[in-house]
């Protein structure tokens, strides 16, 4: 049998996660000796634009009240491209992007308007898609003084637009899926040539509130429902660095108990031998409102 290992995808989708959520992760995980990939949405902070999913997903209200959004994002931030106008995120905070390569951990590319993506990917034209990345590459190029070598759509939001665009900025894999192991996608009959690392357990904002899952206990759910080989957890920086950071800091505990190795996405894209080409597709996870890019089946 194969060890345990876990991967820390790290989603920082607003200004206040950038300016004070990574932070407590770099503290966090710093004093446990654990580095992790840190996804940065690049633009502009329109978080209250997403108050329109509660009349167009169903099921966002609620998913929303269980997992205890509104308190983890703030009212200020809910208000961002409502009734206050949306701060950039990257340009504003540069030095958060540069402290956390510092400190050893890798950074990627989340978006440049997290909501937009999320919410307006379907109806993007191949060229919106492009111009979307390529406005956050460049920022982070121009922040960090070299290319990202890696994307991670927001809410795992993909299309084989955007998985055509990934090709072309030569990244090393990508993070855009749901599933199981490391794989080359296949979407809507397309081959397309970069790796994904796929998030392989549920998000905390997922289960928390349902089956007797709280911020008191959820590390025990990961602790054990962890599989043989790579685990990759994604968390976010206003959840896990903010609201429920205690909770984050039993899950690390735990696992520096157990023994068990954290790597970065990159560590993890470099072990990979021979990864099959899978469908992926857009469909419903339990506890998530809206659809998510899923790997399927092996393709021939």
């Amino acid at each position: 049998m194969s060890e345990k290992i876990v991967a820390f995808k790290v989603d920082v989708d607003t200004y206040a996660g950038t300016r004070d959520g990574v932070r407590s992760l770099l503290e966090d995980m710093g004093r446990f000796g654990i580095h992790g990939t840190f996804y940065f949405s690049m633009g502009p902070d329109n978080t209250g634009k997403a108050l329109r999913r509660i009349f167009t997903r169903k099921g966002f209200l609620q998913k929303a009240l269980r997992s205890g959004a509104p308190s983890a994002y703030g009212i200020k931030t809910m208000l961002y491209g409502v009734l206050l106008p949306p701060p950039m995120i990257a340009e504003s905070l540069p030095d958060i992007l540069r402290k956390t390569e510092e400190q050893g951990h890798e950074t990627g590319i989340h978006c440049w308007d997290h909501v937009k993506w999320h919410d307006y990917l379907y109806r993007f034209t191949k060229a919106e898609t492009a111009g979307e990345l390529n406005k956050a590459a460049t920022l982070f190029n121009s922040i960090l003084g070299h290319r990202a070598a890696s994307t991670a759509a927001p809410g795992w939001t993909a299309s084989p637009d955007s998985l055509a665009v990934q090709d072309s900025m030569g990244l090393a894999y990508c993070s855009d899926s749901r599933g199981t192991s490391p794989f080359y996608p296949v979407m809507s009959g397309q081959r397309f040539a970069t790796l994904q690392i796929p998030t392989t357990m549920p998000t905390a904002d997922e289960i928390l509130g349902q089956n007797g899952i709280t911020p008191d206990n959820i590390h025990q759910y990961y602790l054990s429902n962890l599989k043989s080989g790579l685990n990759v957890i994604t968390i976010h920086a206003e959840l896990e660095g903010g609201a429920i950071r205690p909770a984050f800091n039993r899950l690390l505990t735990g696992l520096g108990q157990a023994g068990i190795r954290c790597i970065t996405l990159a560590e993890a894209a470099n072990s990979v031998k021979n990864a099959p080409c899978c469908t992926m597709y857009m469909g419903e996870l339990p506890g998530r409102a809206g659809q998510v890019a899923i790997q399927g089946d092996e393709y021939p």
